[in-house]
Order: C-alpha cells, then structure tokens, then sequence
C-alpha cells in the first residue's frame, strides 16, 4: 500500500515537470539569458496565457540585440498581435541599420502591416531593382509603328512606401511616355537615329511622383520598327470610300429601275387603253352605218387607206432588215 502511494506521487511529479516543461519553455529562456536578453519566467508565462508563441518574440530579440539594435519586448508582441511578420521586420531593421539607413520600428511596423514586403524594400533601397517594360508600341507622324522597349532602374522609397503606387504604376507612365515622345518626332527614323531622346523625355516628367520608388535611370533596351499603320489607314479609308461609292451607285441604279418600271407600267395602261378604244371602232363604225353618218364608199375608202399604211409598214421594215444584214455581211 505505501509502494502504491509512492508510485502515484512520482507520476504526478513527472506529469507536472513535463507540463511545467512544456507550457514555460524554459530552454528558450536559457537561450535568451545566454544572449543576454532579460527576459522573465513569467513573461514567458503572460505570452502563452495571451497565445503568443513565445519563439516568434524571443528568437527575433535575440537577433535584434545581437545587431546592436534597442527593440523590447513590447514592442515585439505588439506587433505580433497585431498580425505582423516580427522576424522579417526586425530582419529589414538590421539590413536597414547595417547600411546606416535611418528606419525607425514604427515605421518598419507600418510597411509590414500594410503588406509590403519591409526586408525587400531595404534591399531595393540598397541595391535598385531593373523593371524591363513590355514591348511598347508607338507611332511616329509619319504613320511608321515603332516597337520599344526599356529598362527602368529603380530604388525603393521608404518614405512613401505607405500608400505609394507600385510597380505597374510606374511601368504604366513609362509606356505613357514612350508612346508620347515618339508620336511627338516627325519621322522614324530620328528615333532610331537617337534613342536617348526617348530616354531623356521620359525621365524629365518625373514619372515616380506619387510611387512607392524613386527611379534612378531609364535606358532604352531595344527600338524595331512595325507596321505602316499610316498606309493601312489610307488603305482601310479608300476601302470605305469605296464602299460608300458602290452603295450609292446601286441605290441610283435601283431608282432608275424602279422609275424603268414605273414607266412601263404606265406605257402598258395607256396601251391597254388604246386597245380597249380600238375595240370600240367596229361597233362606232357600224353604228354609224346604220344611223347614215357615213356611207359605203367612205368606210372601203378608210379601209384602203389602211391597208396601205400595213403595206408601207411592212416594206420599210423588210427595207431595214436587208439593210442590217447587207451592213452584218460586210463586217
């Protein structure tokens, strides 16, 4: 029985040193001491009771203290709490201060909470970043494309790297410029002739105002000419002037048809008229016969008068037929 109790206390004992042990991490303490980072048991108990992983604070003071730099610890958490990367700010704060560059923690806080990478922006500052634009194209006045492309050296601003615009902001005005210096040259070919003057416009407009970087230097990395959109231009306005011309010649050519038509149909009433008239003479004539208006004589003297208008018909048309074949054979 006394064997039983011993060996219940000595479980418990082990269970609470390996709680003890595990909830206080007292080997990251000893690390911190060994760094000469002053930092309390119960700091790391109030980390843990606030569900701060104390390895996220520690670690980065240890780095901080090392390099020289006068960080605390609440400062630390606090922006840990507050959803911040602690190592890579403490990180960009010894770059910064290894390059005697002057980045207060504030400041440093504030680029990483507003989801800037803060250690990549120090190395920009330090050593500037080459952005390579797309192939930009432009057309001179004379209607010749050109295609360019530039490299844009470019140093990070710390200073308004909070709310400064990025890099396709920069990469946009640029472009912007490229275009409006080579739309602006009379000819082509004095952009091949000097490039620089591409250059040396866009870098006069101070295209960084407003952005998160600071550029150094823009050099034209590559000029090739494209299309003759001044003549495809030409060519596509022709074409429409074209169309228009063939659309109004067929609408003059409908209304000629329909004016045909409408003739026609009025020649075909009249004719129509004439006919129904004609069939009236037989019955007028008879009738006359009968009323006396007109005698015997006078109707056979009518009717010889008509047929010898057919036969004078007939003979000038016979006429004009041989006429047309004697002129048919001589061809």
């Amino acid at each position: 029985m006394f064997h039983l109790g011993l060996y219940t206390i000595i479980a418990v004992v082990i269970v609470f040193i390996i709680l003890f042990f595990n909830f206080i991490p007292v080997g990251l303490w000893i690390s911190a001491f060994a760094a000469d980072v002053r930092v309390g048991i119960f700091s790391l108990i109030g980390m843990r009771l606030r569900r701060v992983l104390p390895k996220k604070i520690i670690i980065p003071l240890i780095k901080s203290t090392k390099a020289g730099l006068n960080l605390n610890l609440n400062q630390l958490e606090a922006h840990y709490l507050a959803g911040g990367n602690v190592d890579r700010v403490v990180d960009a704060l010894i770059a910064a201060h290894r390059a005697d560059m002057n980045l207060p923690f504030e400041r440093a806080a504030a680029i990483d909470l507003a989801g800037r990478d803060v250690l990549e922006a120090v190395k920009m500052s330090v050593s500037p970043k080459v952005i390579e634009t797309p192939s930009v194209s432009a057309v001179a006045k004379d209607g010749i494309e050109l295609l360019a492309k530039a490299r844009v050296t470019v140093r990070a601003n710390l200073d308004r790297l909070i709310g400064g615009a990025g890099e396709a902001t920069v990469l946009a005005r640029v472009g912007e410029g490229i275009v409006t210096t080579v739309g602006t040259a009379a000819s082509h070919k004095e952009v091949l002739e000097n490039p620089d003057m591409i250059s040396k416009t866009v870098l006069a407009k101070g295209l960084d105002a407003g952005t998160a970087f600071q550029i150094l230097s823009i050099d034209i990395a590559d000029v090739d000419v494209g299309r003759n959109i001044g003549a495809q231009l030409q060519t596509q306005q022709a074409e429409a002037d074209k169309n228009i011309a063939q659309a109004r010649a067929e609408e003059r050519r409908a209304m000629a048809v329909a004016r045909e038509q409408e003739m026609k149909a009025v020649v075909q009433e009249k004719r129509a008229k004439v006919v129904e008239a004609e069939a009236e003479i037989p019955n007028a004539m008879a009738e006359a016969l009968r009323q006396g208006k007109i005698g015997v004589m006078d109707y056979y003297n009518m009717q010889n008068l008509i047929s010898d208008t057919q036969m004078r018909e007939s003979i000038s048309k016979a006429g004009k037929s041989s006429v047309s074949e004697t002129g048919e054979r001589k061809l």
